[in-house]
C-alpha cells in the first residue's frame, strides 16, 4: 500500500516536473497539473497538502537525485578530482546551454522566484544549495591531495564561489540566449582549480 501511496506521488511530480522547468512555478495552475499527471483534484490533495506543499516537495526530490548523480560522478576516484570536477561544470553547461526542456537547474528556474513567495520552498533550495556546495568542497579537497587542484585556494571558499559563478552564468546564458557565459565560467573554474608552480606541496 506504502509503495503504491509513494509511487502515485512521485508519478505527479515527475508528470509536473518539465512544465515547472518551461513556466515556472507560480505561472503553473493546478488545473495544469492534474492534466499533466492525468488525476483528478481530489488525488492531488490526498499526497499534498497545498500547491506549495508540493512545490516544496519537487524540490527535495530534485536535489535527493541531484545528490545523488553528483556522488556517483565524484566518487569516481579512477579520475583525478580536478577531471570529475570539470566533468561536472561541462555537463552542466551541455544541461543549461541545451534547447527546450532538458534536465535544467531548478535552482537557476526557481530561486529568485519562489525565494520572497514560500518559506519552505525557500528552505529547500537553501538546504539542497548547500549539499551541493557541500560535496564540491569535498571535491576540492579530494584533488587537493591527490595533486590535480591547486593548494592556493581554500577548497571552502573556492566551492562558494565557483558555485555562485556558475547560477550566475546560467542567468546570463538565459538572458543571451547563447552559452557564452557558460564557456567563459569554464574557462574560469579550469584556470582556479589548476595547480600553480609555487603552490606550496
Amino acid at each position: 500500500m506504502r509503495a503504491t501511496y509513494d509511487a502515485n506521488k512521485l508519478h505527479i511530480m515527475d508528470a509536473a516536473r518539465p512544465l515547472i522547468e518551461s513556466k515556472g512555478f507560480s505561472a503553473l495552475g493546478l488545473a495544469q497539473i492534474l492534466q499533466a499527471a492525468d488525476i483528478p483534484k481530489g488525488s492531488f490533495y490526498h499526497y499534498f497538502a497545498s500547491k506549495e506543499d508540493f512545490g516544496r516537495a519537487v524540490l527535495d526530490r530534485y536535489f535527493d537525485d541531484y545528490g545523488l548523480r553528483l556522488d556517483e560522478l565524484f566518487k569516481q576516484t579512477d579520475l583525478p578530482a580536478s577531471e570529475r570536477l570539470m566533468r561536472y561544470f561541462t555537463q552542466w553547461t551541455q544541461a543549461q546551454a541545451g534547447p527546450g526542456g532538458g534536465d535544467k537547474c531548478l535552482v537557476v528556474k526557481l530561486a529568485a522566484e519562489v525565494a520572497d513567495l514560500s518559506q519552505s520552498m525557500r528552505e529547500s533550495l537553501r538546504l539542497g544549495t548547500d549539499e551541493v556546495i557541500r560535496r564540491l568542497d569535498e571535491c576540492i579537497a579530494d584533488g587537493q591531495q591527490d595533486g590535480s587542484v591547486g593548494r592556493h585556494i581554500e577548497a571552502g571558499q573556492a566551492a562558494q564561489a565557483l558555485y555562485q559563478m556558475w547560477l550566475g552564468a546560467s542567468l546570463l546564458s538565459k538572458l543571451r540566449l547563447d552559452d557564452s557565459a557558460l564557456q567563459k565560467a569554464l574557462v574560469v573554474t579550469r584556470k582556479q582549480l589548476a595547480p600553480r608552480a609555487d603552490s606550496v606541496q
